[in-house]
């Protein structure tokens, strides 16, 4: 070992010694004066391999203030979650290894942090199950439904089917009887991966994991069937169920719901049909699917001939018909005709619900009638309702893509001021709109406001607010952004970087236009070595 050590060592020096002295023996005119940088590197790794066993150090002492400062330093950088996961990284062998590296972590287990472990992480079969095993062997979390259904649904995401069908006989061997939830996500993560016959074969044998198959079973099935649009299988399960299982409104309604998004009329009615046939009666959701299909199919005469025998039966009517009413106008491109179904909703006191006004809201926005839009809005939040986060994206999408920011910025300030949640893209669709306008003063204030809202600045919002500089002349402000944004390791584009020096030499500030080329050059220099470094595992 020492000799071919020695050898080995010997012959990389020779070639160092080959290679200086050819160098060397070089007259000075011949002498190369501009070294591609990432040929020397591609020789000195060549020269120098990455030795793949790990050098020898001096241990710490384990009671030493050195060892405790040295472990301190690297907790209080990392997440529990990440602490946990990081013991994985590090390739132990053996389970029991693992397991003690695990128990060794100072943290307070959870079944939050379980869950972000397993589905945060990038962990394999293997893994997930020597975590479980050690999750079940604590004392701090009951072993209940809800602590598998976290495990069984990382598992069924990552498409470990096998693991996953052991996990439920374990459960079973254990007396833990599985629940709707977990039987909901072992059935979605096979349709999900189109192996819809083990779906159904599992379903048939639901006796083996300690689940009976009755009403409630059969809608969870096909719930997650016509979710995943496998409406036709959906129907056989049907068909083949009937004289197993007595059916209630809500299994019909699922597989008319299921139809009624492709506008296939004929399946819905004998669906219907056959409702009917077994003693049922339709309710509210009922007539809003078949409502839904007729508009669908292009036959919204036979809808409305619909809507108005229901009113003239005097049924109750929901906000679900209404809002199937009004789908199917604007689908037609007759929005004054779909807001009068809304104002015969607020007429006979049918409360209109979030779908009601996101559906008006964005038909006035695509028709550009943002006076409407925004009129609409506002009697959203006067209701007390509050808009999600991608909902108030979705608004503020057709809002930046035509006509000044103004209508923009005041859905985001009626949604700020009622609580809503603003997300990171909406901040950049606000920053770009901005900054195309040339507003800087308003531009400010969305990057401090996003900022404050816990969103750090990336490449885009970087290049967004150096570009508004750029549009009003304050060409020092957009230097410091620069240069902020070359501290954080964020490289603006030549595109903007052009921009930026050109108006400088316009207006005859060579020197500051100097100083930031040379700024970005450095920078730029630095990151094309960081990529070579690294493209040779050189992570420095």
């Amino acid at each position: 070992m020492l000799v071919t050590r020695f050898f080995s060592s010997r012959s990389t020096l020779l070639n160092l010694s080959s290679l200086i002295s050819t160098y060397s023996s070089l007259p000075n005119s011949k002498f190369p004066t501009n070294l591609d940088e990432s040929q020397v590197l591609n020789q000195l790794s060549d020269l120098l391999p990455i030795r793949q066993t790990s050098p020898i150090e001096k241990p710490i002492p384990p009671h030493s203030s050195e060892r405790n400062n040295h472990f301190t330093v690297f907790d209080n950088l990392l997440t529990p979650a990440d602490k946990l996961s990081g013991i994985f990284l590090q390739k132990l062998k053996g389970k029991t290894a693992i397991e003690k590296a695990l128990s060794s972590v100072d943290v307070e287990l959870t079944a939050d942090l379980v869950d972000k472990v397993v589905n945060k992480g990038n962990l394999d079969a293997a893994s997930i199950a020597t975590f479980f095993n050690w999750v079940i062997k604590q004392q701090n979390i009951p072993i209940d439904n809800d602590i598998y259904c976290i495990i069984i649904k990382a598992l069924g995401r990552r498409k470990f089917f096998g693991m996953m069908i052991g996990t439920l006989k374990e459960m079973r061997n254990k007396g833990i009887v599985p629940n709707l939830e977990i039987l909901s996500i072992v059935v979605d993560s096979f349709i999900r991966a189109r192996q819809i016959s083990k779906a159904i074969q599992l379903f048939n044998g639901l006796e083996e994991y300690g689940l009976r198959c009755d009403t409630e079973t059969v809608n969870v099935v096909l719930r997650c069937l016509c979710r995943r649009s496998h409406v036709g299988a959906a129907s056989s399960l049907l068909v083949k169920m009937k004289e197993k299982v007595s059916f209630d409104v809500t299994t019909y309604n699922i597989v008319i719901g299921g139809w009624s998004r492709f506008g296939r009329v004929k399946e819905v009615e004998r669906i219907v049909k056959a409702m009917v046939d077994d003693g049922l009666e339709a309710n509210n959701l009922t007539y809003s699917y078949v409502l839904e299909c007729l508009g669908r199919a292009g036959r919204i005469d036979d809808a409305v001939e619909i809507f108005e025998g229901l009113e003239e039966k005097g049924c109750a009517l929901d906000s679900g018909i209404y809002n199937a009413m009004i789908s199917n106008f604007i689908a037609q491109g007759e929005i004054d005709e779909s807001f009068k179904y809304y104002e015969r909703m607020l007429n006979t006191e049918c409360e209109p619900n979030a779908v009601t006004y996101m559906r008006l809201i964005s038909a006035f926005l695509k028709a550009r009638r943002v006076a409407d839009a925004i009129e609409m809005f506002d009697e959203m939040l006067s209701r007390g309702m509050i808009v999600t986060t991608g909902t108030i994206t979705s608004f503020l999408e057709p809002l930046c893509s035509y006509g000044p920011p103004h209508a923009a910025l005041m859905i985001y300030k009626k949604a700020r001021q009622a609580g809503c949640t603003i997300s990171l893209s909406a901040y950049k669709l606000l920053l770009m709109r901005l900054s195309r306008f040339g507003k800087c003063g308003m531009l400010l204030n969305i990057w401090n406001e996003m900022q404050e809202s816990g969103y750090s600045s990336d490449m885009q919002v970087y290049e967004y607010v150096i570009n508004g500089l750029c549009n009003v002349g304050q060409l020092e402000n957009a230097v410091l952004v620069v240069e902020e944004a070359l501290e954080k390791g964020f490289y603006p584009s030549r595109l903007i970087c052009s921009k930026l020096n050109n108006k400088l030499l316009a207006s005859n500030k060579i020197e500051i236009a100097y100083r930031l080329f040379l700024k970005i050059k450095t920078a730029r220099a630095k990151q094309n070595s960081q990529t070579n470094w690294r493209a040779k595992g050189w992570h420095f």
